[in-house]
């Protein structure tokens, strides 16, 4: 009589954990609808809607190696800790690309994260935050990448430790990180809040980089866009908190940052997102982008993770340079990375920190300059910077074959130190497993 008990209380709870696998994992079949964006109206082409809306949600980043003149033909390597995921070829190519792929099946893709042959993707491609999309949107973004030259890319394989590498699995992180639904405005907010909504959490997902993540690897929700550490860089917290987010920053920094890479006194553009600013946001609408900043400064105040808060008052230590032009009481102290600003930075970046030639070398107030790790700052040494905004080339050179680990150790400890005033805790070891990750 027991066994029997515990024989139907098991297929009860298979029947029940069933049930709710498949309820977690339904689809919205909606169509939804899209608030009207300024520079995707329903008045032009579907092709042109599409450029402007494959630009917004910046898929040319994850599936175009950088230099390699096969734009969206895939191969991008996505470094995660558990494996090395690559993107695939989304160009018009029947065989290696999307060619053969109906609207049905991009659809599909697009808004549940399920493949042409019925294989789960993995969320690095963002399906979680596309599933918000309207199928018109989509269809606009599918037509204009057919409308382009078909490239011939085969699919690299994924480099995945097990379990990873069971796609089937999927199933299960869906059940318990995703929901399958479209979009829906707010009607108490104005229109420009709603357009707004929908480029930050829709076209350009912003969450995917800037929102804590949980123990299986799926957003935390309730600490919306405060903040974490993707690929070896911090994407800031950068909810409406003045003092970790970007509460303080006025509405045209803010705007000046979509647009431009760069806010005076706030930030400069690096690494991923210097890649959102040149490959999407600058191509915005001016409507767009107050758009965005009108969304971004309702997103509720979060300390986030990270606990970074830009030091906007000029270090002692850069004040005093005001009176010391040469720097000379400071180049023969026995710090070696205040000799390596002094003989390798200061050129560009100057002592004050207002940089020179460019705006885009101001260190005045930059929130990487404030963290102790450095984690922004030692990726920028090693792999330089370099973006085209508006036809202006952004530039810095890559120093990863010219520093040892412990000279870029040093430099990185003693940024942060003058231009953050915080204790630099890097090490040599720190930068070469830094280098592994490259």
């Amino acid at each position: 009589m027991k066994a029997r008990r515990i024989v139907l209380s098991l297929v009860v709870l298979v029947a029940l954990g069933t049930a709710a696998y498949f309820w977690l994992n339904r689809s919205d079949p909606s169509a939804g609808s899209a608030p009207p964006l300024a520079g995707a109206p329903t008045t032009t082409t579907t092709i042109a809607r599409g450029e402007y809306l494959t630009r917004a949600a910046d898929c040319i980043a994850c599936h175009t190696v950088p230099g390699g003149g096969k734009d969206f033909a895939g191969g991008v390597a996505f470094v995660l800790p558990f494996g090395t995921i690559y993107s695939s070829n989304i160009t018009s190519d029947p065989e290696t690309g999307i060619g053969a792929w109906s609207d049905e099946d991009f659809v599909r893709a697009v808004h549940e994260g399920v493949r042409k042959d019925g294989q789960s993707l993995y969320p690095a491609f963002p399906y979680t935050s596309y599933t918000a999309l309207s199928r018109a949107d989509v269809l606009a973004i599918k037509a204009y990448l057919f409308s382009l030259p078909p490239l011939k890319e085969p699919e690299r394989s994924n480099e995945l430790s097990f379990p990873f590498n069971q796609r089937w699995a999927m199933g299960f992180w869906n059940a318990a990180f995703f929901k399958s639904q479209r979009f829906k405005s707010d009607d108490s907010k104005p229109a420009q809040w709603n357009r707004g909504a929908y480029l930050a959490t829709a076209l350009g997902h912003c969450a995917e980089c800037h929102t804590p993540r949980n123990f299986g690897f799926g957003l935390k929700h309730g600490s919306e866009l405060a903040g974490e550490e993707v690929q070896g860089w911090k994407a800031y917290n950068i909810t409406s908190d003045s003092q970790h987010g970007i509460g303080a920053w006025t509405d045209e920094q803010i705007a000046a940052y979509l647009k431009s890479g760069h806010a005076a006194g706030r930030a400069s553009a690096s690494g991923p997102m210097a890649e959102v600013v040149s490959n999407s946001l600058q191509y915005l609408t001016a409507e767009d982008v107050a758009s965005l900043v009108n969304y971004l400064r309702s997103v509720p105040a979060s300390t986030g993770p990270l606990h970074i808060a830009a030091n906007t008052s000029a270090p002692a230590a850069a004040r005093a340079s005001a009176a010391l032009p040469a720097q000379a009481a400071l180049r023969d102290a026995s710090d070696p990375g205040l000799a390596l600003f002094a003989g390798n930075c200061t050129g560009c970046h100057t002592w004050d920190g207002f940089g020179r030639q460019t705006a885009y070398a101001d260190l005045r107030g930059v929130r990487a300059m404030a963290d102790p790790a450095a984690t922004n700052i030692t990726q920028v040494i090693l792999h330089g910077s370099n973006y085209r905004i508006a036809g202006q080339e952004i530039y810095m050179p890559a120093f990863a074959g010219g520093y040892s680990d412990a000279e870029i150790a040093a430099l990185s400890n003693f940024v942060v130190r003058y231009f953050g005033n915080q204790p630099g805790t890097l090490t040599a070891k720190d930068i070469a497993q830094r280098r592994k990750d490259m």
